[in-house]
């Protein structure tokens, strides 16, 4: 049943505020509510926060309680959404954010499932990439960056993000939380363990181990090398308190962010000729795990080396495109005539 309407304008106050007085008025105890909110990565609290906002004008717009809302103002409100061109990624992510805020299952909501169904028939969500680009291209190009010591910290730091990204089709968000105490250099190579939260992380998952073979016949794009290298040339450059590896490229030298590690790869992209207007420095997520598959890398390894579950249907729904020992995954992505099994 529809409460009274608000009776003076109310002021957004931001995603996690918003789900405390959600919290706090479904009578969750105080102590517990900061748990709960700690159920939410950052990223996926940002998120949320959109549809939070647009809930919150809508409702006080039109007069709605915005924590007792209706089905059918539900609806209204997703409708609303749709025909003001949000996409159906968008939609879904506004129910999932309205059922955690209004504590129903709306999900489950008959009507509202034919709605949501509704929205993909009418605006399906594609693939960003039809197809995607060839890893040599790069490879290529920086593979006349040497040698590392008559480098630049700017070339030498796009060369190693470049590298990682095709040779482990790992997120930047991974590469931004390499740290150097978790690093294992050995004479087969490089083994990195991610011991920080990631986006795929969760109970019962094992954390993500990263691993960087020598090329020995071509240690011009070899990942094992140029990481090692790079930890050199760094090391007097970095804050003797950061334990993170990867380092902005002008002073003061600061922990590299994500976002510092997407602009790099996706300069090495438009600069190797691969059109940076179309795709993101996430593409070579996609460019990696097509090379491995296409060079005959088992489905379970690519997997595992990217970081999925093992029944997990992403790579074949949004990666795989036309164009072993775990460690071969980057082999397999480098050196296309490689013949290990």
């Amino acid at each position: 049943m529809q409460t009274a309407p608000p009776t003076a304008p109310d002021t957004y106050p931001g995603g996690g505020a918003a789900l405390r007085l959600a919290f706090s008025r479904r009578g969750c105890p105080p102590e517990a509510i900061d748990l709960m909110i700690a159920s939410l990565s950052k990223s996926t609290l940002k998120q949320y926060s959109v549809c939070f906002n647009q809930w919150w004008q809508y409702c006080y717009t039109n007069n709605h309680e915005k924590f007792d809302s209706s089905t059918s103002i539900i609806i209204k409100f997703l409708t609303d959404q749709y025909n003001n061109g949000a996409s159906y990624g968008t939609i879904n992510s506004f129910r999932s954010a309205l059922s955690l805020l209004l504590g129903n299952d709306i999900s489950q909501d008959k009507s509202i499932k034919r709605l949501i169904k509704g929205v993909f028939r009418s605006r399906p969500s594609l693939p960003k990439y039809a197809n995607t680009w060839d890893p040599q291209i790069v490879l290529s190009h920086i593979s006349k960056w040497t040698p590392h010591t008559e480098l630049s910290l700017e070339k030498l730091t796009k060369k190693l993000v470049s590298l990682l990204a095709l040779c482990t089709a790992h997120r930047v968000q991974t590469f931004s939380l390499i740290k150097l105490s978790n690093i294992i250099i050995s004479d087969s190579g490089v083994k990195i363990n991610i011991v920080d939260l990631i986006k795929t992380s969760g109970p019962g998952r094992d954390q993500p181990v990263l691993y960087l073979p020598y090329f020995n016949d071509n240690l011009d794009i070899c990942p094992a090398t140029t990481l090692v290298d790079y930890i050199s040339f760094t090391k007097e450059l970095r804050s003797t308190s950061s334990d993170h590896l990867l380092i902005t490229v002008k002073r003061p030298h600061r922990n590299a962010t994500a976002q510092s590690i997407s602009r790099w790869i996706k300069q090495v992209l438009q600069e190797s000729g691969v059109d940076a207007a179309v795709f993101s420095a996430h593409s070579a997520r996609h460019a990696a795990t097509s090379a491995a598959h296409s060079a005959g890398l088992s489905l379970d390894l690519i997997r595992k080396t990217a970081g999925w579950t093992a029944s997990s249907s992403t790579f074949a729904k949004y990666y795989k495109r036309p164009l072993l020992e775990q460690s071969n995954f980057a082999k397999a992505v480098c050196i296309p005539n490689n013949s290990s099994s």
